[in-house]
């Protein structure tokens, strides 16, 4: 304990006192600072420094009423070197007095005790360099002090009014320091509060990004078995067929089921230990009608319109399009109660559009119990498909949400070889 008092005492008050430390400008934040009218705001963030000067005049005032003496230039000085350097301005400080007392007879201390113009200045150090600094430098500075004042009142003839001098400093730096705490602990909790921001928006991005591993996996898997049924049964259906075919059927087989066994092992390392597989298949836009009825039935009106000649689609493509319309819905149900709610389904020329409108709110919000994924959701699986989306509110209060899936366009054989050459 004593080593660590002392490593503290030698880097508060030790370690660099010579050190160039400018005081820098003032930041303007928190509801005081907004408050300045813009027009000052430039002029705003030197108002530390104005401080320093007004209180290097008040010193020179009171030095120069209390004596009139050319050393009532000093302490006004050492004050204003607290813009510079600090440490080195509250030695001088503390040495100020005793050197006084050598030079200028009776400045330093007077009949009754410690001279104001050196009591005003020293206050004035130990305030600045308190504010520049920690609080265990200001607890160093106030002991030293009071060191130094029951040093003077005990083997000197003069009485450096020890009483009124350390409680007048303790009283400021006691303010100085319970100021800094308080600004210490709210710049920690908003970092705090940043950094917990940012890793809740990775945990939600992984675990959206979870949920759709799992949900492709059953539409992936399905066209691997598929693939690899088809390869095993394939040469049974020509008589006679050539070992090449074979042996060329069963390579495709072999690496069908290498594929399904890789792709199940990566699942089962993104798969929670308590998830279970869903029993019914996964939904596509040919359920959207029973999303629809429970949607209604939960309180939302729902229109929906299908644009273009509907066509089959990859199974991926229809899976993300129908969890984009869930979460749509699932937003305004729990974000516009009361609304009602317009599904566009449009079969185009190179994909699928999507697009869930809802009106403003007429009913009371009630608390949100959602856990805040829905667009990253959307926008994980817009991304997955090359797709593109936009979210944002409408003109009149609700709310839109407009995605575009490209879908490859079909072609015959022909076709493909001719746009392959």
């Amino acid at each position: 304990m004593a080593r660590g008092l002392r490593d503290g005492l030698r880097e508060d008050l030790f370690t660099g006192v010579l050190a160039y430390r400018p005081l820098r400008p003032m930041r303007l934040e928190g509801p005081v600072a907004r408050r300045v009218p813009r027009a000052l705001r430039p002029y705003a963030v030197w108002t530390p420094h104005a401080v320093v000067v007004c209180a290097v005049l008040i010193t020179l005032l009171v030095g120069v009423t209390d004596t009139g003496s050319v050393f009532a230039l000093v302490p006004p000085a050492v004050v204003g070197l607290t813009l510079l350097r600090p440490i080195l301005a509250w030695w001088l400080s503390l040495g100020e007095m005793a050197l006084l007392v050598l030079l200028g007879g009776g400045y330093a201390y007077t009949s009754a005790g410690i001279g104001p113009g050196v009591l005003v200045a020293h206050v004035f150090v130990m305030t600045v360099v308190a504010a520049r600094t920690r609080p265990r430098t200001a607890l160093w500075m106030w002991l030293l002090t009071a060191v130094y004042s029951l040093f003077g009142a005990v083997f000197t003839s003069f009485d450096p009014a020890t009483g009124p001098m350390l409680v007048l400093t303790a009283v400021v730096l006691l303010v100085v320091s319970v100021v800094q705490v308080r600004a210490s602990a709210r710049h920690e909790v908003a970092a705090q509060q940043s950094v917990t921001a940012v890793e809740r928006d990775r945990r939600t991005l992984l675990e959206e990004r979870t949920t759709i591993a799992r949900e492709l996996h059953d539409v992936v898997a399905h066209h691997m078995s598929v693939v690899a049924i088809q390869a095993e049964a394939a040469p049974y259906r020509v008589q006679n067929p050539p070992p090449e075919l074979e042996e060329a059927f069963a390579t495709i087989r072999e690496n069908a089921v290498a594929a399904l066994t890789e792709l199940r092992r990566v699942l089962g390392v993104v798969r929670a230990a308590d998830y279970q597989a869903p029993d019914a298949p996964q939904p596509t836009l040919t359920d959207l009608d029973g999303l629809l009825r429970n949607v209604g039935e939960a309180g939302l009106t729902v229109r929906k319109t299908v644009i273009g000649a509907v066509r089959p689609l990859p199974q991926g493509v229809e899976l993300s399009a129908y969890r984009i319309v869930q979460e749509a819905l699932s937003n305004a149900l729990r974000h516009a109660p009361g609304s009602t709610a317009d599904v566009e389904v449009a079969h185009v020329l190179g994909g699928l559009g999507l697009r869930v409108v809802n009106t403003a709110a007429r009913g009371p919000l009630k608390p949100s119990q959602g856990s805040g994924h829905g667009l990253t959701g959307m926008r994980e699986r817009v991304a997955m498909l090359s797709g593109e989306m936009t979210a944002g509110p409408t003109e009149d209060g609700g709310y839109e949400v407009a995605v575009f899936l490209p879908v490859p366009s079909a072609q015959s054989p022909a076709e493909a070889a001719e746009a392959g050459r």
